[in-house]
């Protein structure tokens, strides 16, 4: 991405796009009872909340009714339905793994099957977006945080749940990833790709190259350690440096660092997400925060920055919902990459 003078303008920014992950699949109902919906009622509300507080783009996880992560695509089927008679103008983006939660004590965090990974792109009604992972790795989504973070949740240092996230890894080869994509596109299906690092946008970029990737590059930098880039102005400088200028960028953390990396992520001209997926604490851990608290938070600082909030309507034409390219020349050339070497052509290549 080209940092031209006046970016850090507002007048020269797109509107903030907030993603709401009110959802929480990692924790348990009793961690944070005020704030976890459990029933399909509740669960179709808190999008409602978000929507209302200022979120356009809801990340979805499903909980069955005894509290547990939902592993249906029935169940599925039923809350985004649920959703988009409530929420008409919000983005839709159903989270991949549909649950990692661990079933039973001393279960590991694991994705489900391929094939059941799969049958997301036959979710209907049809979601906007479904995020994939790229490249299989490990993703210990406790290493980055500290024992005040978990102390007292069914995440607690030494319980069941912290060994189970501990060993978590993503399922995500190339075979796969390459299918999964072309299943999502064919049925209307915009995939939003949640990486950890460069290497693994590279892996993007060189399915973009072989046509086998023809989409918008609308993705998530998902910085929170074990096995993840850590939430550092190093990291980012280079993930953001490393984007085409075609990109639509949103930064993701955990805990503590949230806060921090999403003004960062304002004042730059990306986007946001926030959520007890991501942090359940105030700043000083005086309490926990709600979700909705969060993107009202989020939405008073970027207004007093003087960036204003993109509406639904806005968020699906900064996200190009519904876009999707012919061939790789198209795609390279939408998402602001270089294009192909022809044959022969010797140097660098550039768009005209």
């Amino acid at each position: 991405m080209n940092f031209l003078d006046g970016s850090l303008f507002v007048e020269n920014m797109q509107k903030l796009v907030i993603t709401a992950a009110p959802y929480g699949p990692e924790w348990q109902p009793s961690d944070f009872p005020e704030d976890i919906p459990v029933s399909l009622d509740a669960q179709i509300q808190k999008a409602v909340d978000c929507y209302n507080a200022g979120a356009t783009v809801l990340h979805v996880h499903g909980r069955e009714a005894d509290g547990k992560g939902s592993k249906r695509l029935s169940f599925t089927n039923q809350l985004v339905a649920g959703i988009r008679e409530a929420c008409p103008d919000m983005i839709l983006q159903i989270g991949g793994s549909i649950s990692f939660a661990p079933e039973n004590d001393g279960d590991v965090a694991k994705w489900l099957s391929d094939d059941t990974r799969h049958m997301l792109a036959e979710i209907k009604p049809t979601p906007d977006q479904v995020t994939i992972a790229i490249n299989t790795n490990q993703m210990n989504v406790v290493e980055q945080m500290c024992a005040a973070d978990v102390k007292g949740t069914s995440l607690d240092v030494g319980t069941a749940g912290y060994a189970a996230y501990r060993e978590m890894t993503i399922p995500a080869g190339p075979e796969w990833v390459e299918e999964h994509i072309k299943r999502l596109s064919a049925n209307k299906i915009q995939t939003h790709f949640q990486l950890a690092n460069i290497a693994q946008l590279e892996t993007v970029e060189r399915m973009m190259r072989r046509g086998v990737c023809n989409v918008p590059l609308i993705l998530t930098w998902v910085a929170i350690g074990g096995g993840f880039e850590a939430p550092n102005l190093y990291n980012l400088a280079n993930f953001v440096r490393a984007c085409p200028d075609g990109s639509v960028l949103t930064l993701e953390t955990s805990m503590l660092n949230t806060l921090p990396l999403n003004m960062m992520a304002m004042a730059l001209g990306l986007h946001v997400r926030c959520g007890i997926e991501d942090n359940i604490w105030t700043q000083r851990r005086e309490r926990k925060m709600t979700t909705v608290e969060q993107i009202e938070q989020l939405v008073r600082i970027s207004r007093e920055f003087g960036r204003e909030i993109a509406n639904g309507q806005e968020a699906r034409e900064i996200y190009r919902i519904g876009t999707f390219y012919k061939d790789a020349d198209e795609t390279l050339a939408k998402n602001g990459f270089a294009p192909n070497r022809k044959p022969g052509q010797v140097g660098f290549t550039q768009h005209g």
